[in-house]
């Protein structure tokens, strides 16, 4: 749906984007992460076909940024970081106005605007002027006038910025319900636990170079290479308990290092792919009993400050 070959923008002697390879299929939601000028609006506003690329290519649907702009504008929806609205208008006369840039005529354009205010919790404010909205009404209202044209794609940059944490809620329970749509999804965030949550590939942009382009769980791979376990073994409050739990674990050749937590054991294993089961075999055998045995999850916050720098363009 996406396909993005050595794409290049530069100015005067400063790369916004340097010789970006990507590919997005139909369905996918594409996590776009980076610091501030690193090059994540660039690329979307090249993909927008509103900014053209120094060289490169990008195809968006098939078409080329180059020869076919018309047709990638009709297939996608666009949402800067920053728009603005009208704010004379209502939010039904601000969305059927654009309906109308759409050419969706009739009585056809009246149920769509019905038919997107409800899809983003909108409908019962219809009839309220869109400076009465708050931030984060004004952003579903900006999602909203982007899918009136019901498109493929979805280009939204920074879709959740400067929302209060409620906001932030609805606004990713609504690109989850736009990705079971089956709309292909790119979307930058600083907010990067959530893009985790969304998102079945991960991009992480720094200095205009795209360092890492993989699925969220690769990612997490990349960034550690050794497994973590979290184990609570039965009637494991007393420290006692632990500690001849983990005298047993760390006698284990898989096993690199225990530590006793106040809560429960953390198992660092040695580089490599092993059965962990034989650690639960070992400690019921010794009259252990199991009441958790799980890996420890690694967020998409620690692999962003693993994998970058903190240098822009």
């Amino acid at each position: 749906m996406i396909e993005v070959r050595d794409l290049t923008k530069k100015y005067g002697d400063l790369f916004a984007i340097h010789k970006i390879d990507l590919k997005l299929e139909a369905g996918d939601v594409f996590g776009f992460i980076g610091p501030n000028g690193a090059g994540k609006t660039t690329t979307m506003r090249i993909l927008a076909t509103l900014l053209n690329p120094t060289w490169g290519e990008a195809y968006v649907g098939g078409y080329s940024i180059y020869t076919k702009p018309k047709e990638i504008r009709r297939i996608i929806g666009y949402m800067p970081d920053f728009f603005g609205v009208y704010d004379n208008m209502k939010v039904i006369e601000y969305l059927e106005f654009f309906a109308a840039a759409y050419r969706i005529k009739g009585p056809a354009r009246r149920k769509i605007c019905d038919e997107v205010l409800e899809l983003v919790d909108l409908g019962y404010k219809r009839e309220a002027l869109v400076t009465s909205l708050s931030r984060g009404m004004t952003q579903r209202l900006g999602l909203a006038r982007v899918l009136l044209h019901d498109p493929q794609v979805l280009l939204l940059d920074e879709p959740a910025s400067g929302l209060d944490p409620r906001a932030r809620i609805e606004i990713r329970g609504l690109l989850k319900e736009l990705r079971n749509m089956g709309k292909t999804i790119m979307v930058s965030s600083h907010i990067l636990p959530e893009l985790a949550d969304i998102c079945n590939k991960i991009g992480i942009i720094e200095k205009g170079e795209l360092k890492v382009n993989d699925s969220v769980a690769d990612v997490m791979k990349k960034v550690r290479q050794q497994m973590v376990l979290r184990i609570n073994v039965v009637n494991d409050a007393t420290a006692n308990q632990r500690e001849a739990a983990a005298k047993q674990l760390e006698d284990h050749p898989i096993v690199e290092h225990v530590e006793v937590t106040p809560d429960d054991l953390r198992v660092t294993l040695v580089v490599g792919d092993h059965d962990v089961s034989v650690l639960a075999k070992l400690l019921l055998d010794a009259g252990h009993g199991l009441t958790r045995l799980t890996e420890e999850q690694i967020d998409l916050e620690t692999a962003f400050m693993t994998l970058t720098k903190g240098i822009t363009s």
